[in-house]
C-alpha cells in the first residue's frame, strides 16, 4: 500500500517555543485520518507544517514521496471557518469557483465548465439553492459546506481539513461525514483535525494522537486506547472529554 504521507523527525517552533517535536509517522493511502489531542497539542500546526506554510526547525515531510511544492495540485486544504472574513462581498458560487484557480494557470479565465463544476459541488453538499447568496448571509454550518465544496473543485487526492465539524449543526455534521465516506470510496485520503472524542471510533479509520510529541499513529483501534488518551489529556481531562 502506497504511503501518502511520510514525516521524519519533524520539529516546529513558534518563536523559541516548541510546538511539535520528534514527530515521525506514515499514512497509507485511502484512509480517513483523525488528528486529535488537547488544546495546544499542535494539531493545526501539524497541518501547516505538512502544507509547507510553517517551516520546521528540522525534519522532513513527503507527500506522495515528494515535497509539497511538487505535488500541490494533488492537495486541498480546508482551513478553520473562524479564520475567514465572511463579510467579504462575494457570492457562494464565486467562493466555490476559487477552488479551480490552482488548475487554471495564470493566463486562463474561469469558464462555463468551471461554474458548472462549482454548481455540482454545491449540489453535492445541499447548497445549490444558495449559490447566489452573499457568504455573509449564511449560517456557520452553511459556510462550512461552501468551504468543502470549494475543496471538491480542486479534485485533489489528499485533503487536509482543520476542524470541519467545529460549531456546525447536526445536519451539516451528517453531510460532512457522508462526504468524507464518499471521498474515501473514490480513493482519496483525508487528514482531519477533530475535537470530539466520542465520535472518533465511528468517523475515522486511522488516528494521529498528539500532545506536542506524538502519542500514537495507526489504526483507530490500536491508538484510541485509554492509556494513550490519558497520556495526551491527563486522567481528569480524559474523563471529561469522553463524557462530552
Amino acid at each position: 500500500m502506497e504511503k501518502v504521507i511520510k514525516v521524519e523527525n519533524l520539529k516546529v517552533n513558534y518563536d523559541r517555543t516548541p510546538a511539535l517535536w520528534d514527530i515521525c509517522f506514515e499514512i497509507p493511502e485511502h484512509q480517513l485520518v483523525g488528528i486529535v489531542g488537547p488544546n495546544g497539542a499542535g494539531k493545526s500546526t501539524l497541518l501547516k507544517a505538512l502544507l509547507g506554510t510553517l517551516k520546521p526547525q528540522s525534519g522532513s515531510v513527503r507527500l506522495f514521496g515528494k515535497p509539497y511544492k511538487m505535488v500541490r495540485k494533488r492537495v486541498a486544504y480546508v482551513p478553520q471557518r473562524t479564520t475567514v472574513d465572511w463579510h467579504f462581498p462575494i457570492s457562494v458560487l464565486d467562493v466555490v469557483v476559487m477552488g479551480r484557480y490552482g488548475k487554471l494557470g495564470p493566463l486562463k479565465w474561469v469558464g462555463k465548465e468551471d461554474r458548472i463544476a462549482a454548481e455540482k459541488a454545491l449540489e453535492r453538499l445541499g447548497m445549490l439553492p444558495f449559490a447566489h447568496r452573499q457568504i455573509s448571509e449564511l449560517s456557520g454550518g452553511q459556510q462550512q459546506r461552501v468551504f468543502l465544496a470549494r475543496a471538491l473543485l480542486q479534485e485533489a487526492d489528499l485533503y487536509f481539513m482543520d476542524e470541519p465539524f467545529g460549531g456546525v449543526d447536526m445536519a451539516t455534521e451528517k453531510a460532512v461525514v457522508e462526504l468524507l465516506i464518499s471521498l474515501k470510496s473514490e480513493g482519496k485520503t483525508m487528514l482531519i483535525v477533530h475535537h470530539d472524542l466520542t465520535t472518533v471510533k465511528s468517523y475515522f479509520d486511522w488516528l494521529i494522537l498528539l500532545s506536542g510529541g506524538l502519542i500514537g499513529c495507526g489504526p483507530v483501534e490500536e491508538v484510541f486506547t485509554e492509556q494513550n488518551l490519558q497520556k495526551a489529556y491527563g486522567h481528569s481531562a480524559f474523563l471529561r472529554s469522553m463524557r462530552g
